[in-house]
């Protein structure tokens, strides 16, 4: 404890003598100071936190490094992350100047009296330092001059996302570091070793993301008032899609699969096959609505799973659909024969009377020239000719019951257990073919 007692002032002397030799705008230090115990205020004497180091000369160069201590949530509703950071500022004051290869770590208050940048994280919606159990900063002074400003902050950050391939998406998030009130003439920003400035980034555990890599640039922010140093830090987050796969895709391929089943029930079974088809309708629309109700605000996407649901949809809709098609064939087909009966033997009635009365008038017709000459006289009214021809719009109508006849018969299924055999080779084989277009567009493109 004595040597520690005789070493401070030795100390608070180099400092001042050095301050008076080379700094000529500092105060004098009368010699009780240099026989006192060193204190901050001895060294920052004649400081002006208000001006930057360089003032009116060249811009103050900052190296900053980042560790990243946890990102604990990223919101797609919200389109934004969360992340605990820790930043760490170097820059070169002169005026903080002393003897000696030793460095000092100063109460974090006494960043009031010194000159510090003013970087802001840029897109930020919420940020706090931490304060328990006193501020987390820290202040370390170099022999040199150079001061190292820590932080730790807990910040709430925008990320545009595309979540048009979501959940097969990847993202690409950014951090950016900038200057809110020195331009580049004050001040410029650089990363204090590239990639190895940022740590911790690697080791990160997410619950829905995986960190595929990262990287830092620098760059300008031209803004109406000048151009600003930035910092970016940029990383691409790839999320795991093997939870919403056994989630959602596997289920929703099972209640397809489900839906077949019907094909395989006589078509005499109707609550059997129009229950397996409801239930199946309603239990998708289910989970559609619950895959849709955890990004709630973000429904103006039309995102790959939405995709995928709505082609499950349809194929168990369509099956449904053709019991509906299959069953109305098959009771048509199986309709009494009776009452068709009638109306055949009162057409063939009439062909019948239709060609007695063609026969009758043209034997009347060769009669009447017979016996033109004489003076018998055939009145045609005797027989009405006009009531026994067709008039012509008659034989349109028709001729335009037939075609519909013809098209209405191609379209009608003469056999409707076929149905369900092609059916069940149908359904399966598009599913199949659906299923390989979709996941190579959004695994591949």
């Amino acid at each position: 404890l004595h040597t520690r007692q005789h070493a401070w002032p030795q100390v608070t002397a180099r400092i001042c003598v050095h301050r008076r030799g080379s700094l000529g705008h500092l105060s004098d230090v009368h010699g009780s100071d240099a026989t006192s115990l060193p204190g901050f205020e001895n060294l920052t004497m004649g400081y002006n936190k208000y001006l930057r180091p360089y003032f009116g000369g060249e811009p103050v160069q900052i190296a900053m490094s980042l560790d990243i201590a946890s990102i604990s949530s990223i919101s797609e509703t919200d389109m934004d992350y969360t992340a605990t950071i820790y930043l760490r500022q170097r820059w070169t004051d002169p005026r903080l100047v002393f003897h000696g290869n030793k460095s000092f770590t100063l109460d974090a208050r006494l960043v009031e009296l010194l000159w510090v940048p003013d970087t802001y994280i840029v897109e930020s919606k919420r940020s706090f330092l931490h304060d328990v159990t006193v501020g987390n900063r820290l202040v370390r002074l170099f022999s040199n001059g150079t001061i190292l400003y820590a932080l730790r902050i807990t910040t709430t950050v925008a990320c545009n996302m595309d979540l048009s391939k979501y959940p097969m998406d990847t993202q690409t998030c950014r951090l950016q570091l900038e200057s809110w009130g020195y331009d580049e003439n004050d001040v410029t920003f650089a990363w204090l070793r590239g990639n190895d400035s940022v740590h911790g980034i690697e080791k990160l555990r997410l619950s829905q993301y995986t960190v595929e890599r990262y990287c830092t640039l620098v760059s300008k922010s031209q803004q109406e008032t000048g151009s600003y140093p930035r910092l970016i830090l940029q990383f691409e987050l790839r999320r795991n899609v093997l939870y919403f796969i056994l989630e959602t895709y596997v289920p929703s391929t099972l209640l397809v699969m489900l839906s077949w089943v019907s094909f395989w029930i006589t078509l005499d079974s109707v609550p059997a096959r129009t229950c397996i088809g409801v239930t199946t309708v309603l239990s998708m629309t289910t989970l559609m609505i619950g895959s849709r109700s955890s990004l709630s605000k973000t429904n103006c996407f039309i995102k790959a799973i939405d995709v995928y649901l709505g082609i499950c949809f349809s194929f168990i809709f369509g099956a449904l659909v053709e019991y509906a098609v299959a069953h109305y064939s098959s009771s048509q087909k199986c309709a009494p024969k009776a009452p068709q009966e009638g109306p055949a033997t009162e057409r063939t009635k009439e062909r019948e009377e239709v060609n007695i009365t063609d026969i009758i008038n043209s034997s009347i017709t060769s009669y009447k020239q017979k016996i033109s000459f004489t003076s018998i006289e055939i009145s045609s009214n005797n027989v009405n000719c006009s009531d026994l021809t067709m008039k012509t719009h008659e034989k349109i109508k028709r001729v335009l019951r037939n075609k519909m006849h013809r098209i209405i018969s191609y379209f009608t299924i003469q056999n409707p257990s076929n149905v369900d055999h092609y059916s069940k080779l149908l359904f399966p084989l598009f599913f199949m073919l659906v299923n390989v277009f979709y996941w190579a567009y959004y695994l591949y493109f």
